[in-house]
């Protein structure tokens, strides 16, 4: 009986490894960018796992970051792929590389989109459902001690040198919001802004103030994005919302930002089932935020977040593949 079975494994395995190493050689070798920010990294590695064990592809993950990594690609044709790749500041020459056939954007990796703006703290929201806007968060100086005199309102603003410095004192400005008795607070770091959100959280006070999506901080401690009264206006953006120490800045809407999966023509033509996956694969800032947030509590690598993901969340990731490849990708695992 034994004898048999061998045979017959014999006889199949050459039938077998045919069938995986074409599926390799379908699939081939690729470069991945892995950013240098953690949403990027988990996202790299997830691709990195579910490529290797599910299509057999030989991956290479290189450092990036979104300016020199875009560039890159654009200019070389490498890497092959940028999984998380934040496109608005290079907007132009990507959508030239687009057009010539050079890259595609093979899908949307954030399914909502990069969003900034001014929060308040979920618990201040549902206490206070009627403060749904930036205008009726002015109207709340109390709700929003400032940390040196507790007679103003504090707006916590983005630390020093980030470009949103600039647009949230054109729209500190453009809101009336010294007027209505609120101060402007640079927290000096992205360390020290987390500082201010995490502790409002511990001591249930409220809190106002720029922050952005997806983070981890977001992951850990809910909290609601304001309506900003307006719609974005592009032209208004580049006149004065965006520029320093704008004369009569107006209320604005932050523009969504762009996150795609950018990848080489190269690897659109030998990806065959790869690249399928590549147009098929997307998740959403809440799932993102809550796997950013583990990671930071277990002060997890971007490789260990993956394989979290991977075991804890596959009704989100199945759907991005075929059964059999979803079978390997668990075997893997």
């Amino acid at each position: 009986m034994h004898h048999l079975l061998r045979q017959l494994l014999s006889a199949l395995w050459p039938v077998l490894l045919l069938a995986w190493t074409g599926q390799a050689q379908a699939c081939g070798r690729l470069t991945l960018a892995n950013m240098n920010w953690s949403s990027a990294e988990l996202l790299a590695q997830v691709d990195r796992l579910i490529l290797q064990a599910g299509y057999g592809c030989q991956v290479d993950l290189v450092p990036g970051d979104t300016v020199p990594t875009l560039t890159s690609m654009v200019a070389k044709g490498q890497p092959d792929v940028a999984p998380e790749a934040w496109i608005n500041g290079v907007r132009e020459p990507i959508e030239k590389a687009v057009a010539a056939g050079r890259l595609h954007l093979a899908g949307t990796a954030l399914k909502d989109g990069g969003v900034e703006g001014w929060w308040i703290p979920k618990f201040i929201a549902d206490a206070h459902p009627e403060i749904r806007s930036i205008a009726d968060a002015l109207k709340r100086r109390d709700l929003f001690p400032a940390p040196e005199n507790r007679q103003q309102g504090a707006v916590h603003s983005c630390p020093s040198g980030w470009q949103c410095q600039i647009v949230m004192a054109n729209l500190f400005k453009a809101h009336g919001a010294a007027g209505k008795g609120f101060t402007l607070v640079d927290p000096g770091t992205a360390a020290a802004l987390d500082g201010t959100v995490a502790r409002a959280h511990q001591r249930q006070q409220g809190w106002l103030g720029y922050y952005w999506s997806p983070t981890a901080l977001l992951g850990q401690y809910p909290m609601v994005r304001l309506a900003e009264g307006a719609p974005h206006d592009a032209a208004e953006w580049q006149r004065c919302t965006s520029v320093a120490g704008c004369a009569d800045p107006r209320p604005n809407a932050w523009p969504r930002a762009a996150v795609h999966t950018l990848v080489t023509d190269r690897f659109r033509q030998a990806g065959g089932p790869a690249y399928a996956y590549l147009t098929r694969r997307s998740w959403d800032s809440a799932t993102l935020n809550a796997m950013l947030a583990w990671m930071r509590t277990q002060q997890a690598t971007g490789e260990q977040g993956a394989r979290r993901f991977l075991q804890t969340r596959p009704e989100v990731w199945q759907p991005w593949v075929d059964p059999a490849v979803a079978a390997r990708v668990r075997a893997a695992l």
